[in-house]
């Protein structure tokens, strides 16, 4: 029996039983097409997030108030309260060696107007090393001097988005504004910068950080945010970021430190059990298939036991009848996982024009996987009846008829 005949044998079984071969095919389709679908937008998610992080740098370190265990318990929820983040600990943090720039973080919701025009924005106190530590160059004008974290400046800087609604039609730059109740010089407009995980970074507004821990009344900073001189410092300067927070707030190991990397970790460890989820989901159609591939191959062997002794009388082999059979439960799984590869990839592409924000990216691996898995359910599925075909007797089969 040559390729030939395997083939042509493969297509004739298909015509007789299109039906039936169909519907085994199609929980495989379903399946496969969920794992890609789910995959790309997963993958696609990733990389957004990626990209937006990496738009703002790959060396921050975040100093936030309150520890976080791996139990989820914040050290301040037993016993006695967290000390806040102050000003003189993000002044001590811009002498830790390998930190090149320190950025106090305050901030609150209020209402910015300029003339008859409001609008409702947050409100960051920052430092002027925001534009070096965050990556948002300014477009106009300047940013926050550089001056002690202390000192109130009744200065503010826009972002876009709040500068074209509030002066649609002139320059902001030395106009005056209100922010809540404080009155403020605008030196400065910045460039669009987009969003991260939500927040519009282009809906702001940044005055000096004592301003704004006094405007909202605020005890502590929500975060100090420090640039390591580069990626490989990252680690030592953690280190030496946690020591110094433990001597100065009396030995206690109170602060959380997150950096870009750990940031990522937690994303990618959500995307995985979610990934996880849609794996299992899949496994459970492309079972249902493996179970529709075996009934029908175990009915066609038993419709076809003529045309099997028929074969056998003229010489062909046990081992070329199990390949026969073989060759068309993988032609039913691999093409099932064909068209779900097909089915999964369009959808993500129709899902991605449909509806703004999500992006899709099929990820190489998940392509292979899913052919490997549509072969091995449609070779497991058929070895049974075919190695039932190539023991049928062919005079008993033939007597059959």
């Amino acid at each position: 029996m040559t390729t030939r005949d395997l083939v042509q044998l493969t297509v004739e079984g298909f015509r007789a039983h299109r039906m039936r071969y169909g519907l085994s095919a199609l929980a495989i389709v379903i399946g496969v097409s969920a794992v890609v679908l789910l995959s790309s937008i997963g993958e696609g998610t990733r990389l957004s997030i990626v990209g937006e992080f990496s738009q703002f740098g790959t060396t921050i370190i975040g100093v936030h108030t309150g520890k976080v265990e791996t139990s989820g318990i914040p050290t301040g929820a037993i016993g006695g309260s967290v000390r806040p983040l102050t000003l003189g600990d993000a002044r001590a943090l811009t002498r830790v060696p390998g930190v090149t720039a320190v950025v106090p973080v305050g901030y609150g919701s209020a209402n910015v107007q300029a003339g008859r025009r409001s609008r409702r924005v947050i409100v960051y106190g920052v430092s002027a090393d925001a534009p070096e530590v965050w990556k948002m160059p300014v477009r106009s004008g300047q940013f926050i001097p550089r001056m002690d974290f202390d000192r109130r400046m009744f200065v503010a800087v826009l972002g876009p988005k709040v500068a074209r609604e509030l002066f649609p039609d002139r320059n902001p730059v030395g106009a005056a504004i209100r922010v809540g109740e404080t009155r403020f010089r605008v030196i400065g407009v910045m460039e669009a910068k987009g969003e991260l995980l939500g927040s519009d970074f282009d809906d702001v507004v940044y005055v000096p950080v004592a301003n704004a821990l006094q405007m909202f009344n605020k005890v502590g900073l929500v975060e100090v945010d420090c640039l390591a001189a580069s990626p490989e410092a990252v680690d030592a300067v953690v280190g030496r970021i946690q020591a110094l927070m433990i001597d100065r707030h009396q030995g206690r190991d109170d602060v959380t430190i997150v950096t870009q990397a750990d940031a990522l970790a937690v994303i990618d460890r959500i995307l995985g059990i979610v990934t996880s989820v849609v794996a299992a989901i899949a496994g459970i159609s492309l079972f249902v298939g493996g179970i529709g591939i075996l009934t029908v191959m175990w009915i066609v062997v038993n419709e076809r036991e003529t045309e099997i002794g028929l074969v056998k009388a003229i010489g062909a082999s046990r081992r070329q009848i199990l390949r026969w059979y073989l060759f068309e439960a993988a032609v039913v799984a691999v093409g099932g996982g064909l068209l779900g590869l097909l089915g999964g990839w369009a959808g993500g592409h129709l899902l991605a024009a449909a509806i703004p924000g999500i992006s899709t990216s099929t990820p190489a691996a998940v392509v292979v996987t899913a052919l490997v898995t549509s072969l091995t359910v449609g070779l497991l599925a058929g070895i049974g009846p075919a190695i039932r075909a190539s023991r049928l007797d062919p005079l008993q089969a033939l007597r059959g008829e």
